[in-house]
């Protein structure tokens, strides 16, 4: 005998003691699957026979069972169960979670209980307690289907136990298998002429009957998902059916069933219901319609699941949405909330029901997609999005192609039905300045990327960041992305020098890396810049009002609003002249720059740290040689103090000379340059698999068209065979004056350079590689390690310096800048984005040598 359990379920074994139930349990269902009560009994007194023990043991058995089906596994209660008060408790337990209870009786012959018990020393109990355990269930077989069991499953002899075989089947509503790609298409509602537009725009070919009626549509590739409410109101219900009902029996569609088709099946059945808001329509023309006809149309109704998990969870459809505790689940809960939604208990002035704005609070991450409520426009809420655009109130049909995110629509041919709400007016809710919770970003996180993995957030790094952040960022509808920290190339044996070329071409070439890219490092401020196309791209997409935003690695602002309304109105000229937003095809671009001079925006930092120690070493050194000077000559042996003494003055007068070259004057805007040097993101696309060549070529085209703002960012591309050529360019960027090797003019004494690779975004037989490797010049790290660095001592503990937790976290920074611009070129909700936005700058808070 073969026993059908479903995958999510919550089978419930009854039956005497002795009647096999735990050899059964282990027999056919995993050790953790299995929740006895004898074993519950042993936790809480340490006897599994302490019958005094029974209140307390069934509380953690409902706990344990409670927390495996809230996470989706299935779960076996291993008990006698012969009681219905002790089956209530289970039934309502499977109902809180949304799943299927299933009872399992096993009712062998009341001797072989008896005799199986008195074979067990640990059972003190008589006879007498199997029979009446035997009474007692006998007494409630009949009930058990009443009692709420989706299927119960009765064994009566040792033969039939032994012979059952148990066999999982995924619930009716699980086509996690099904990947697409999908074109689902929102509520019909008997608009056949605009579906069949609709279909044949997507690429779908329909087939017609004799008559040259639409009975299927195919396409090559796709399938289409329906969302429910294909009837009522519009001028040809009985043609949509007719039509969806063939690409469904064909395997070229799925449909899920809405509110009216509820509302019909009961009419056809004959129940009583009220003849309204569009069923008069649909009877009238299924009147018209053979009797086989509607009957088809009965069952294929009645057949209907009330919500489809395709794509491995990634996708669910259903009529009126779903939270996400109902994902996968069946029960008549959630049923209805697939057909109905959930209303406040209120009605508006147009005497209809308040929806309960679900969408809002949505976190899964699942994106749901649905119908039910009409609205103008499709909007994304929380990865969910309404497809009801109303077709049959003079509307649009509206179908989302998956998993592209494209949306397509079909203007309706004439108004079929007045709407007791006028269309525009019922709005989908919109997107709310406080959608974002605290909960999205604080505790300890655990973040899947598409290029390193899963990545983990202490929960004490998450508050290091929402300090950060909730001081000092921008509006965080701007804040899309945070840019990762860099690590330096692993130190040179060169002497005299920390930091050279050659180590860095070496880490590529062991990773099987030879195309290179280098890159003049500018000594400006890291900007992410976040462009409009115009001044109402920023409210339709972002739901601000401006033009974009500029702001640091740590989400602040460089400017006043003022100065970065100008700034960002400038740079918005300059990418339109150099048409960038038209080869996009984009409203909005996400750019990675460097903003010139680093005194534009380290003004404080200069003047409080770095000036004020050259202000004291100018000072007091010069004092200090000369006292030594005049103690030489007056024949002190000082001679080895002074050297040291002359060198630090040296040193000193280097690094003031370092942090000068960095600095010019600014007056508001004048002066300020931006150095571009990698498009990030626009609308629906992100460029990680550009090359460099790419993304310098259009930093160009911003120079040239805007060259008193934009600053060239120097490069030179390098493989294994020209080294040499690479290393020449470094020391003339950091060497004192002469002209680099790359495009443009050297500058000399320069910061140094970054080595990337050439292809972008690279992975290797170890994963992923480093971004890029930085390169400093010997007189910069002046400013980093301070002024007597290259003291013998000094750069010998220095060489020392452990890169291996540094490399992690810019990988792993890398890793979650790459999914915050995914999920920001995807549509995903702000929540998503700033999960891994936050998580960039909680990573910052490890203890990492700040200096490297």
């Amino acid at each position: 005998m073969k026993i059908d359990v479903p995958a999510l379920s919550l089978v419930v074994l009854v039956g005497a003691s002795g009647s096999g139930k735990s050899t059964f349990a282990r027999q056919h269902f995993l050790a953790t699957e299995v929740i006895s009560s004898d074993f519950c009994r042993g936790l809480v007194s340490d006897d599994e026979n302490d019958q005094a023990a029974t209140k307390d043991a069934f509380e953690v058995l409902n706990f344990i069972a409670g927390k495996r089906l809230a996470a989706g596994r299935l779960t076996v209660i291993d008990a006698t169960n012969v009681q219905p008060d002790a089956r209530k408790e289970l039934v309502n337990l499977a109902r809180e979670y949304d799943v299927l209870p299933v009872a399992i009786v096993l009712d062998p012959p009341e001797r072989v209980c008896i005799e199986r018990t008195e074979q067990r020393a640990d059972r003190q109990f008589g006879a007498k307690v199997i029979t009446r355990q035997r009474s007692q269930l006998k007494r409630g077989l009949r009930s058990l289907k009443r009692e709420g069991f989706r299927t119960v499953h009765v064994l009566n002899s040792v033969d039939e136990i032994d012979a059952v075989s148990i066999e999982r089947t995924r619930l009716f509503n699980d086509l996690k298998d099904r990947t697409g790609p999908f074109d689902i298409i929102g509520d019909v509602h008997g608009c056949r002429p605009e579906l069949e537009q609709l279909l044949t725009d997507l690429g779908y070919t329909i087939t017609r009957d004799a008559t040259g009626r639409p009975i299927d549509a195919v396409h090559q590739d796709r399938r289409a998902v329906f969302v429910g409410d294909l009837v009522d109101r519009g001028p040809d219900t009985p043609g949509v059916l007719r039509l969806v009902m063939g690409m469904v029996a064909n395997g070229n569609a799925y449909c899920v069933p809405g509110n009216h088709e509820d509302k019909l099946l009961r009419a056809l059945r004959g129940k009583n219901v009220k003849i309204s808001h569009g069923l008069e329509t649909t009877l009238e023309q299924l009147a018209l319609e053979p009797q086989e006809f509607r009957d088809e149309v009965e069952t294929f109704i009645d057949g209907l699941i009330s919500h489809y998990v395709f794509d491995g969870g990634k996708l669910v459809v259903s009529h009126a949405g779903l939270v996400e505790r109902m994902h996968g689940r069946a029960s008549g809960r959630v049923r209805s909330f697939c057909l109905y939604g959930e209303t406040t208990g209120e009605t508006d002035e147009f005497g209809l029901p308040v929806r309960y704005p679900w969408a809002n609070d949505y976190r899964g991450r699942a994106m749901v997609v649905y119908g039910h409520t009409p609205t103008p426009e499709p909007e994304w809420i929380n990865n969910t999005i309404c497809l009801d655009t109303g077709c049959v109130f003079g509307g649009s049909l509206t179908a989302l192609r998956y998993p592209e995110r494209e949306l397509v629509s079909v203007k309706a041919a004439e108004e079929y039905y007045a709407p007791a709400k006028p269309l525009h007016v019922a709005t989908a809710p919109s997107r709310e300045p406080d959608v974002l919770e605290l909960t999205d970003v604080t505790g300890r996180r655990v973040i899947e990327t598409a290029t390193h993995g899963r990545l983990s957030v202490r929960a004490e790094q998450a508050g290091a960041a929402l300090e950060v952040m909730s001081r000092f960022a921008i509006d965080p509808r701007f804040l899309l992305y945070l840019p990762p920290t860099m690590s330096p190339v692993a130190t040179s044996p060169e002497p005299g020098l920390l930091e050279h070329p050659r180590q860095a071409f070496e880490t590529y070439r062991a990773q099987g890396v030879t195309e290179l890219v280098c890159e003049e490092k500018h000594m400006g401020s890291r900007a992410v810049v976040l462009l409009t196309r115009d001044d109402d791209v920023a409210e339709k997409r972002f739901g601000v009002a401006g033009r974009g935003a500029i702001h640091t690695r740590t989400g602040r602002s460089f400017f006043d609003a003022d100065l970065t309304d100008e700034l960002l109105l400038r740079l918005r000229r300059v990418a339109s002249d150099a048409g960038i937003f038209e080869e996009l095809d984009t409203s909005w671009l996400l750019f990675d720059a460097e903003l010139l001079p680093w005194s534009a925006k380290a003004e404080d930092l200069l003047r409080n740290q770095y000036a004020a120690v050259g202000a004291a070493a100018r000072t007091s050194l010069p004092a200090a040689t000369a006292a030594l000077r005049s103690a030489v000559d007056a024949g002190l042996d000082m001679g080895e103090l002074l050297a040291s003494m002359e060198r630090r003055t040296t040193n000193a007068a280097k690094f003031t000379e370092a942090y000068r070259r960095y600095c010019w004057p600014t007056d508001g805007l004048d002066g300020v340059r931006l150095a571009p040097f990698q498009v990030l993101a626009s609308e629906g696309a992100t460029y990680q698999d550009r090359p460099h060549a790419w993304h310098l070529d259009v930093a160009d085209r911003m120079v040239a068209k805007g060259p008193e703002l934009i600053t060239q960012t120097r490069r030179l591309f390098v493989d294994a065979d020209n080294w040499d050529a690479g290393i020449a360019w470094w020391e003339e960027l950091t060497g004192a004056g002469g002209e680099g090797q790359g495009e443009g003019e050297g500058k000399g004494e320069g910061e140094g350079m970054v080595v990337k690779p050439a292809a972008n975004l690279t992975r290797t037989g170890k994963g992923l590689a480093q971004p890029g490797l930085k390169v400093r010049g010997r007189e910069y790290l002046r400013l980093i390690y301070g002024p007597d660095y290259t003291d013998p001592a000094n750069f010998t503990r220095l060489r020392d310096r452990n890169l291996g937790h540094k490399r992690s976290l810019a990988l792993r920074e890398y890793a979650l800048g790459l999914e915050s611009l995914d999920r920001a070129a995807r549509g995903e909700p702000l929540w998503r984005i700033h999960e891994c936005v936050f998580a960039v700058l909680a990573l910052e808070s490890e203890p990492v040598d700040p200096r490297l």
